[in-house]
């Protein structure tokens, strides 16, 4: 008797252990969706930031890009995703929009801001409006004036249409009452090929995505969505310097499904906050001319939740956009 009762404790001992081992998180590799192609700001951000996270979670975190749609894509398949922690979103800014735009045509949502949870903000920086070297202008007035004398010719390039290249030029164009065409695109990084390309004659471009481009000459920044001017371009003016009171920021930040536990998201929480504290991280960021503003998910929360109901706004101001 003592015998089976040994054994039974025994094999219930050795069960137990075998949960928590299966329980163990992350016993397995991570994905990164990133919702648009390579080059754009969620791309040039999540590459350090997931490989900085490889090294505290002890296990690799591979990034995937699926662009489509401004990003509806990407932002769906994390939203829809099995909440188990092995798959997350770098979304950016334009993550609150498009739930906003289907509601405007009466669309069915690809997803709604519910279906995700945050996990931390890696950084957020104010929009740049750069121009091809060929076109004639050094100042937002100078944008402005030829914009008027060439109704509707000059274009810009975007990231897709109510993506977070789309959403400041609209409201610039609002605000300066001018006429520019839309070329979207589909991410930041092709929409920036567009403009060095000659395709387009400007953009809205994150600070870390045009760096390598305006350090090159090959394009031309000319003014700044920021409420100051950034840090690392200080000659850049900001609109609000130049007489508009527009102001866009596009961050990113990184989410999980929603449902996903508690004790997992901690463990990515945790990880995030070791990563962005880490010189290696600190030294990436520094070279894609981003600084790192970093905020633990309850505050990214807040700040989230203020973003989204100012873009929810922009987004009935702009209206119905074709493409």
């Amino acid at each position: 008797m003592k015998l089976k009762h040994i054994t039974f404790a025994v094999f219930g001992a050795l069960a137990a252990a075998g949960v928590h081992a299966q329980d163990a998180f992350p016993s397995r590799g991570v994905t990164m969706i990133v919702p648009f192609p390579p080059g754009g700001v969620a791309d040039t951000t999540g590459r350090p930031t997931a490989a900085i996270m490889e090294k505290y979670l002890k296990q690799t975190v591979t990034i995937t890009n699926r662009p489509g749609a401004g990003g509806a894509v990407g932002n769906a398949a994390v939203a829809n995703a099995k909440p188990d922690g092995y798959t997350m979103l770098m979304g950016l800014s334009s993550v609150s929009v498009i739930p906003e735009a289907d509601k405007l045509f009466n669309r069915k949502p690809a997803y709604t801001l519910e279906q995700l949870d945050p996990i931390a903000l890696i950084s957020a920086d104010p929009m740049i409006l750069v121009v091809h070297p060929s076109l004639p202008v050094k100042t937002v007035k100078e944008v402005i004036a030829l914009a008027k004398k060439n109704d509707g010719e000059l274009s810009f390039s975007s990231s897709g249409v109510y993506g977070a290249l789309h959403m400041p030029m609209e409201m610039f164009m609002h605000a300066a009452k001018i006429k520019l065409r839309h070329v979207p695109t589909t991410g930041g990084g092709p929409a920036i090929t567009q403009l060095l390309g000659g395709h387009v004659t400007m953009t809205a471009g994150g600070p870390a995505a045009i760096s390598p481009h305006v350090k090159a000459g090959k394009l031309r920044t000319i003014v700044s969505w920021g409420d100051d001017r950034h840090p690392n371009y200080p000659d850049v003016p900001t609109f609000k310097e130049s007489g508009y009171d527009i102001t866009y920021y596009i961050w990113a930040g990184l989410f999980v499904p929603h449902g996903t536990p508690e004790s997992v998201t901690k463990v990515l929480r945790d990880a995030v906050r070791k990563g962005v504290a880490d010189p290696e991280f600190k030294s990436q960021m520094t070279k894609i001319n981003s600084p790192i503003k970093y905020m633990d998910a309850p505050d990214f929360q807040k700040y989230w939740d203020a973003d989204a109901k100012r873009l929810a706004a922009v987004v009935k101001i702009v209206g119905k956009v074709g493409k």
